[in-house]
């Protein structure tokens, strides 16, 4: 087993909750970490807390040249880049016939773009150090479900650029691996749960295992065995792995009996037979509420994201480490 000791790993997402506790661990065990988020005031709390052991870095995973920011300044401050956990992600609630159609596109831009443009800003360095890349996917690459189009679609998207980038780098001593979980007690899930009933009643619908969450604290042990043994595959729990391995099976016509029984309720009628109601976000009385479960649901994530479209600026933390008690409240665990 490798480990971390001297390493530096390069985390998105990194402000709160998985990203955050990830990085704490790998201080822990006498790594280094350059942490990149968009939510400026919680990243700085964190960068305190974690000290000379960190580089922190304002960016947005869906502008490259944030993200090449971020990379340059703890290359600049470590020397280099060992491993990358791209980890930032957000989430979408909604049929495809009444889907927001930028809250759909939102969803593939960070979660497939957004761990493209981390990757491509950090291969240089990887390769020249032969080091290993974690790109975070998730159970639903392979669990298709009513409602999570949007999710499913990037996971999976997420999932295939790993394995295709596996393929191009094997051979220069760079390991390539994906992490898949279950639901985690995030504060994305959370506000999903409490923000949006349909969701909160298609999770517990869910067969068996698929409907429970699995504590952080579980995600982020795994997610550090999978860096130290430069994991090809990082499940969380331990069965989401037989999961994938019966994908063919849970996307057959068996298979997908428990989620055909939910469906209806994603695609409302207008009572004549045959005949859809428009798209929920077409409907004028609907505009209003439309934009509050969009705001609610992406609440977490949102704070990884700019107050107003369009890419934000790097803006690269260069402070000398504190020399004493920062005087800040500590941060809140997520």
């Amino acid at each position: 087993m490798a480990s971390l000791r001297g390493k530096v790993v390069l985390i998105t997402g990194a402000a709160r909750g998985i990203g955050y506790e990830t990085a704490k661990a790998v201080v822990k065990r006498g790594g280094k970490v350059v942490i990149a988020d968009i939510e400026e005031s919680t990243l700085a709390l964190v960068a305190d807390e974690l000290g000379d052991s960190a580089v922190s870095a304002v960016a947005d995973v869906t502008d490259l040249a944030s993200m090449q920011a971020a990379v340059d300044a703890g290359i600049a401050r470590f020397g280099g880049i060992d491993m990358v956990l791209a980890n930032a992600g957000i989430a979408s609630y909604g049929s495809v016939l009444n889907v927001d159609p930028i809250a759909f596109r939102r969803v593939v831009d960070i979660n497939v773009t957004g761990v493209f443009h981390t990757v491509r800003a950090a291969l240089p360095s990887v390769i020249e150090r032969k080091g290993y890349i974690l790109v975070v996917s998730s159970l639903a690459a392979f669990t298709p479900a009513p409602g999570l189009a949007a999710y499913n679609a990037s996971k999976a998207g997420a999932e295939m650029f790993a394995s295709a980038l596996r393929l191009e780098v094997k051979h220069l001593g760079v390991d390539v691996g994906s992490a898949h979980m279950s639901w985690i007690d995030t504060p994305l899930v959370q506000d999903a749960k409490k923000d949006l009933s349909a969701f909160a009643e298609m999770l517990s619908n869910l067969p068996g295992p698929l409907s429970q969450t699995t504590t952080v604290d579980k995600c982020v042990d795994a997610f550090i065995a999978g860096l130290e043994k430069r994991k090809r595959r990082v499940y969380v729990p331990g069965w989401v792995g037989a999961i994938g391995t019966l994908r063919s099976v849970i996307t057959s016509t068996i298979g997908e009996r428990s989620s055909l029984q939910q469906a209806p309720a994603h695609h409302p009628q207008d009572g004549r037979r045959g005949r859809r109601t428009r798209p929920l976000h077409q409907r004028p009385q609907h505009r209003v509420r439309r934009g509050r479960r969009v705001r609610a649901l992406d609440r977490s994530a949102s704070r990884r994201r700019p107050a107003r479209p369009g890419p934000v600026a790097p803006l690269i933390s260069t402070r000398p480490p504190p020399t004493g008690r920062s005087g800040r409240a500590p941060i809140r665990r997520l």
